[in-house]
This record gives structure tokens, sequence and C-alpha cells, in this order.
């Protein structure tokens, strides 16, 4: 009987990294915080409301713009509060249902949000609305690409020790 190849066996050719590699690779690659995200969110939608307020010379352009990022920065932390929850950390399976859960959480409540502001804004400037809508929620991208300072790993030893 000949050995698997690879394509036979994802196990094949595997190596497991020693504590020492491990360490190393996280602190390459630090984890980015789903907190980190929603706080430039909330950043950058302030400043969206802001510059529409300026830039249209209107307060309703302000709030149709700070009512598009609050439909963007709510379900986001409302996401992030309950996928970094103990129950999404309990195991593989409670993690997957955790994600699609709060993702269609994020949905409703980001429809409800838009819904509301539609029902409650007097003259809604929907471009404005939009606008901070968009550029709230592309700036993942920018929370995602920054670098953010790497936080030395503390090894934990077994008995709950620090080494």
């Amino acid at each position: 009987m000949t050995s698997p190849t690879p394509d036979q066996d994802p196990d094949a050719g595997f190596t497991a990294l020693t504590a020492e590699q491990a360490k190393a690779l996280r602190l390459q690659h630090p984890s980015i915080s789903p907190w980190w995200v929603v706080r430039v969110q909330l950043l950058v939608g302030v400043l969206v409301a802001l510059l529409a307020g300026l830039v249209v010379g209107s307060k309703t352009a302000a709030v149709s713009a700070a009512c598009g990022a609050f439909a963007v920065v709510l379900p986001a932390a409302l996401f992030a509060r309950g996928v970094t929850s103990r129950f999404a950390s309990a195991n593989a399976a409670a993690a997957v249902a955790s994600f699609f859960v709060w993702e269609l959480v994020k949905i409703v409540v980001t429809v409800g949000v838009l819904y509301g502001a539609y029902r409650t804004v007097t003259d809604l400037s929907w471009p404005a609305m939009l606008v901070g809508l968009v550029l709230t929620m592309k700036v993942y991208w920018l929370a995602l690409g920054v670098k953010r300072k790497a936080v030395p790993v503390q090894d934990v030893a077994p008995g709950g020790a620090e080494n």
C-alpha cells in the first residue's frame, strides 16, 4: 500500500507550531477587536454628519447624515457585542451560529433605523442619509487596514499563573 498524497490526506505535510513559533506568529499578526472598527465607524459618522451640516448649511442634512451613520454604528455595536459574548466563544458551532444570528440582527436593526428616520425626521434628506450610511459602512476597510501596535502576548501556564 502506498502512502497517501496531500490531495488524499489533508494532514499530510502539516507541521504543528512550537509554543515559541505560535507566540511569534501572534505578535506578528495581532488580532483586531470588532470594537476598534465600531469606534472608527462612530468617529467617521460624527464627522460626516458635521460636514454634511457645514457643506449643505442645513440642520436637516446633518441629522439625515447622522441617521445614516447611526444605521451602521448601532447594528455594528450589537454585532460586536454578540460575537464577542461568552456564548459565541463556547465552541465552533456556537461561534458560527452566533455569527449568523447577529448578522441577521444587524440587517433587521439597520432597516428599522432607516425606517425610523423616514418616519420621524421632517424633510429627511435621502442623499445626505445615504452618504452618511455608505461612508460609515465602508470605513471598516480603513479600520482593518490600519496596523495597530501589537500588544505583547502573555503566556498563561495551565494552572492559570502567568509565565
